[in-house]
């Protein structure tokens, strides 16, 4: 999955519009990013990717691309 296709994936998972988020965005600074944000980002991780991550894990997550690196 390219660059660009994991960012589009977490446009549409948290509701930006397609090709404005960065991967330098932190999170705290995204109105979107809120609990159900998480929530969404677990399952994505396990339907998506077959990933199990904690909670605890994603609280860690700083950046956009904190998110795409777990991807992997």
């Amino acid at each position: 999955m390219t660059v660009k296709e994991k960012l589009n994936k977490l446009e549409e998972l948290l509701d930006i519009e397609q090709d404005t988020l960065r991967e330098d965005a932190e999170l705290d600074q995204l109105n979107q990013w809120d609990s159900i944000a998480v929530i969404s980002l677990i399952a994505m991780y396990d339907c998506d990717f077959e990933k199990t991550v904690a909670p605890d894990r994603v609280k860690e997550f700083k950046t956009v691309k904190d998110i795409m690196d777990e991807m992997e």
